[in-house]
């Protein structure tokens, strides 16, 4: 399924579905061609400077102002209680994709968040599990989504047009757009970080220099595509933790022309260069961010989007898996596909494991052993793709996490077959 885009991560993208429906030189004349609405969709406040600002002119068939009151939802398990914060490591085994019909919207599961559902700061972190396609169109106003998907394609319907992402991508799309997910697979399964922070954008790279990690040229836009159906749609609303719905007469996706840099976007992990020592020590896993949203502090994210890709592992006299170490940051890691390099077992794809702030963790006994016996020749790490969203807030997990049947009760005992190496004085 290949659908047009545009590339280049953050530009002004100009796109029309139909010739013309581009209003020339002006963003909201008075008549508009087609006669069509001119309507700003702002993702940043009118006053941020003109580099932090995210807008976009949609030109469209009717204005979003034409809705209905909105009335509540059942929320199924997004976005429940948060259980009490624990200092402990955490993991869980795969949640299974649901047997009834289930929506993109009905399956998201909330696994933990840095606050309640009504704040607008930190991250939200959710599972995905579907086995229909929506028929209904969902608009998140209380962050930006970064979709993460484990098992089974997305093609996502947006008001700026379609991308299709599948596992070993991601897609990222603006908090307050309207959007369908359907299936082509037919099931579904995969990880959601909600960000309530700054928008996720490319991390600076420093003494890097211009190349490396992910460049703005491989991120993809859809260009225009509308719906013109005047039938019932229901609209579900997140706002503040809840889900509410009303009832169009019409599709809400029925933006024939934008331009802007306020849009959805697809990224293909296979596309990131990856920087990786090559004379010893570990390097930090910082040097595999993705994306990141900054925080109030210089360096210390909001939260950050950091990939495991395939990568070669050059190094002398180094113990080569990530090393024992305690973070200020909170870490959650999912795994797309593969061994992740520093579990040898029971983190399985679509699994999730939670490291709050200072807790000690790395390598396990099994992987810690084959580490320190492993002769030292360049080798390249294959088949596998993990991911951590980290921040700088506490992740509180949720209640139902707590008490899912997929929480590993023994996961602190993966470290305790590591023995006592110490020899004394010389």
């Amino acid at each position: 399924m290949d659908l047009a885009m545009q590339s280049g991560f953050g530009n002004e993208f100009a796109t029309e579905a139909l010739p013309g429906a581009l209003p020339p030189g002006r963003n909201s004349p008075q008549k508009v061609p087609y006669g069509l609405y001119a309507e700003q969709f702002s993702g940043t406040a009118f006053t941020v400077p003109r580099a932090e600002a995210r807008r976009s002119w949609l030109y469209r068939i009717r204005p979003s102002a034409g809705h209905g009151a909105f009335r509540p939802i059942d929320q199924g398990l997004l976005c429940g209680p948060l259980a009490p914060p624990t200092p402990n490591r955490l993991r869980w085994d795969p949640l299974p994709i649901p047997e009834d019909p289930t929506d993109f919207v009905a399956g998201l599961t909330t696994i933990g968040a840095t606050a309640a559902g009504e704040a607008l700061s930190g991250v939200t972190i959710h599972l995905y599990r579907a086995n229909r396609s929506m028929e209904r169109v969902f608009m998140d106003s209380d962050g930006e989504l970064l979709l993460v998907p484990e098992q089974g394609r997305l093609l996502l319907a947006t008001e700026c047009g379609r991308l299709v992402v599948a596992p070993g991508q991601i897609a990222v799309i603006p908090v307050g757009m309207k959007f369908r997910v359907e299936l082509p697979d037919g099931t579904a399964r995969g990880y959601v970080a909600e960000n309530h922070g700054a928008a996720l954008r490319l991390p600076d790279l420093g003494p890097i220099g211009a190349n490396g990690l992910a460049n703005p040229r491989d991120f993809r836009s859809p260009v225009a595509w509308y719906e013109d159906r005047d039938e019932p749609c229901e609209l579900v609303q997140k706002y503040l933790g809840q889900l509410w719905a009303t009832t169009l007469g019409h599709s809400p996706l029925d933006v024939v022309a934008w331009h802007g840099n306020n849009a959805p976007y697809v990224y293909d992990t296979r596309d990131f260069m990856a920087i990786n020592t090559v004379s010893f020590d570990h390097p930090d896993p910082s040097i595999f961010t993705v994306l990141t949203s900054p925080g109030a502090a210089a360096g210390v994210a909001n939260m950050d989007f950091v990939i495991f890709p395939p990568r070669w592992m050059v190094a002398e006299a180094t113990f080569r898996p990530p090393w024992f170490h305690r973070n200020v940051m909170n870490e959650c890691m999912g795994l797309i596909h593969g061994v992740y390099d520093g579990k040898a077992q029971g983190f399985a794809p679509g699994g999730v494991s939670l490291h709050p702030r200072l807790s000690g963790h790395g390598p396990d006994a099994a992987t810690t052993e084959r580490a320190i016996a492993a002769e030292l020749a360049p080798h390249k790490l294959e088949g596998t793709l993990a991911f951590m969203f980290e921040t700088s807030q506490v992740i509180r997990p949720s209640a139902f996490a707590m008490a899912a049947p997929q929480l590993q009760p023994s996961y602190d005992a993966c470290w305790d077959g590591l023995p006592k190496r110490f020899t004394g004085a010389p």
